[in-house]
């Protein structure tokens, strides 16, 4: 899987401090408890404050300056933990701290052992060539510019629900690319429409946004609830790719010449993927066992089939050598292929992105028990009331990653109608396409497409972008009225 990419952006000061209030929660619990805190006046809380920004400032400017986001982030979490820890201590309490940070680590690590085994099939697929196979189908079909603009964009929409919506846009741009070649204009469309509809895709299932996941883990949306955004989200894709369309030429591309072949068991992984989505969607709703459970069964499926995928591969070695045609009897002949290793899969993962939201997931955590979860909360859902507060959480994703966002609303856990929830998993999950750094679809794609699809590309389109994003937001509140209920 190809690793994650992030853009080089400015940072606004002013919309940092109108964003603190909010995106520091007190982890949920908390309020609940009265031995908690309050320190957001001290300088402990300003401090940490300060930290926090310094380490997310580095996170944005990660390209610019070639240190990968994850290790500002862990330094801070450990220093703003630290912190609280010695307040605490030196007010008797040796015990509120350390169960403030394992809640937030047993929420990290359900979230990483579901990724984790996400990542390793994917990661398999792509060693298999499931998704080279699919890339060279298209390619070679000859179809004109505009069927090309509409496949990518639908593949896009329905296969990151199942897959992760970064993996499904850099596959699908590889493809606009392959077309497109140097028509840079259709390439660039292309990526857009692609990037709206990876993002689109990803909002009505678990499985296609990290966002989507954490909502689901944390039990406040059901399974079969988020397809009710299956309209919404075809809306927020449609609206725009059938502006951004009438800007594509009609005509055949130059003919392209593609192969790819799919290795042995390729199929079969695909069908132990499905079951495994499935054994963690029964897991959760069956048995109330958390999802990660069937994930990382499905995984152990995996590892049990890539073990005999090995010893195919050993013995088909080892009958070439018998028959004197490995790469040893002959000098210049193709070399031994080496045997499948699903450890391999597993080291490939996106560990800096995994390590990233260990790092925010605890400073958010963190920041929160220092006591900002009152504050934001009452500005946002008191103030402004939920519906407000939930489209401006979509606004905000498409310039702070929307993980530390939706981490802070859940923290927040405030009490909405499960019509609220669902327009909050919609906005959090399509707002970061109104502009390409708001996504880590966005963001691989302008790495992918260097110098095409870029800021400013995209920022040409936005206004097609946003008509989709409140179009879809009025589509949820019109179809799904009847969840918006009061809560009693």
């Amino acid at each position: 899987m190809l690793k994650q990419l992030q853009s080089n952006h400015s940072t606004i000061t002013t919309l940092v401090f109108s964003l603190l209030l909010f995106v520091f929660p007190q982890i949920s619990f908390a309020s609940e408890d009265q031995s908690i805190i309050d320190l957001t006046n001290s300088w402990i809380g300003y401090v940490s404050l300060a930290i926090f920004v310094l380490a997310y400032i580095l996170v944005i400017a990660e390209e610019k300056i070639h240190m990968r986001k994850s290790k500002p982030v862990m330094v801070a979490a450990g220093i703003i933990w630290a912190m609280i820890a010695v307040v605490y201590a030196q007010h008797g309490d040796q015990h509120t701290a350390e169960i403030a940070i394992r809640h937030n680590l047993l929420e990290y690590a359900e979230l990483l052992l579901f990724l984790l085994a996400a990542m390793t099939y994917i990661n398999t697929m792509g060693e298999r060539g499931v998704f080279n196979a699919l890339r060279s189908w298209l390619v070679n079909q000859g179809f004109s510019l505009r069927t090309i603009f509409w496949l990518t964009g639908l593949l896009a929409f329905f296969i990151s629900p199942i897959a992760d919506n970064l993996t499904t846009a850099l596959l699908m741009a590889t493809v606009a690319m392959a077309v497109g070649v140097s028509n840079h204009k259709f390439v660039a469309l292309a990526c857009i429409n692609i990037v709206v509809a990876a993002n689109a895709g990803g909002a009505f299932s678990p499985f296609g946004d990290i966002t989507t996941l954490m909502v689901w883990q944390k039990g406040v949306v059901h399974f079969s609830e988020f397809f009710s955004l299956f309209l919404p989200s075809i809306v927020n894709w449609l609206v725009p790719a059938i502006i951004m369309s009438m800007a594509v030429a009609n005509e055949q591309p130059s003919a392209q010449n593609e192969t790819a072949t799919m290795k042995k068991g390729a199929l079969v992984v695909v069908g132990l993927f499905l079951l495994t989505i499935t054994m963690a969607v029964c897991a959760h709703n069956f048995l109330y066992l958390p999802p990660v459970i069937g994930m990382m069964t499905g995984l152990g499926f995996l590892k049990l089939y890539g073990y005999t995928i090995k010893m195919s591969d050993k013995k088909t070695n080892a009958t070439l050598e018998h028959q004197g045609e490995s790469s040893l009897a002959l000098e210049g002949s193709v070399e031994q292929k080496q045997p499948f290793n699903i450890f391999q899969q597993l080291e490939s993962a996106e560990w800096d992105t995994l390590m990233f939201f260990y790092g925010i997931i605890l400073c958010v955590g963190g920041l929160g028990t220092i006591g900002y979860l009152s504050l934001g909360s009452e500005f946002l859902y008191a103030d402004l009331g939920p519906t407000t507060a939930n489209i401006l959480v979509g606004l905000i994703s498409a310039v702070v990653d929307n993980i530390p966002v939706m981490f802070a609303v859940l923290s927040m856990m405030p009490d909405m109608s499960t019509g609220q929830w669902l327009l909050i998993t919609l906005t959090a999950g399509v707002g970061g396409s109104l502009l390409s750094i708001g996504s880590a679809a966005g963001v691989a794609v302008m790495g992918q497409a260097r110098g095409i699809y870029t800021f400013v590309a995209h920022l040409k389109w936005v206004w097609a972008i946003a008509l989709g994003y409140a179009a879809s937001i009025a589509v949820h509140l019109w179809l799904n009225a009847d969840k918006f209920h009061p809560i009693t």
